[in-house]
């Protein structure tokens, strides 16, 4: 399996570039994105990439960096979500505005995308928002902003107190969602430990 490619930028199209490697040409799908941050023609570039293998076809996925193609298989986890979905989903919304729309249910920013209705959108929302805490770089999933300092804050807090990070990300993003923006570090700590016990008893 293909996992990272470095060469020289051969064609860029629509959808796709072709990536000459010591001269042989590979072809990767991406999202607009991608293909913005992409030097001109015959310039190094290094993406990093995901291989579909299917019984009819071999397709390959580029990305500029890991936590893109981290969403990527993340997205397609949800019923509904193929590549082409999960490509202009990335295309139209940033990873962090992603998170983001995941974190705070915002079913209309997650509906902007083609190809995402009101009811996919609904199930990204619902479907993702532990997943995604679980598997994406630490920091990622937190809201950009004043309050995301304070999120930190609670989070150091619990990990402190013994939790792992991604637990206590978890319950404390679940604690904001509930507490809403304004909430104290100390509030913040308290509903954490409520939520890490709902957690402990199930």
């Amino acid at each position: 399996m293909i996992a990272k490619l470095t060469g020289l930028v051969d064609q860029v199209g629509e959808d796709w570039l072709v990536l000459d490697v010591g001269g042989v040409g590979y072809l990767l799908f991406c999202g607009s994105r991608t293909l913005g941050r992409l030097p001109p023609v015959g310039q190094s570039a290094r993406l990093f990439v995901e291989t579909h293998v299917r019984e009819d076809h071999i397709h390959l996925f580029g990305f500029m960096d890991e936590e893109e193609r981290a969403w990527f298989r993340l997205l397609q986890t949800v019923q509904g979500v193929g590549a082409k979905v999960a490509l202009a989903i990335l295309s139209t919304l940033a990873t962090k505005e992603l998170s983001q729309a995941i974190a705070n249910n915002d079913k209309a920013m997650l509906s902007r995308p083609a190809g995402v209705g009101p009811k996919l959108a609904a199930r990204l929302a619902i479907e993702l928002k532990d997943k995604a805490i679980a598997v994406l770089p630490p920091g990622s999933f937190l809201p950009s902003g004043p309050a995301a300092g304070g999120l930190e804050d609670a989070i150091s807090a619990l990990v402190n107190l013994g939790y792992r990070r991604n637990e206590a990300q978890m319950a404390v993003v679940k604690a904001a969602a509930t507490l809403g923006d304004d909430a104290k570090v100390p509030a913040l700590i308290r509903a954490g430990l409520q939520e890490l016990g709902k957690e402990a008893v199930r």
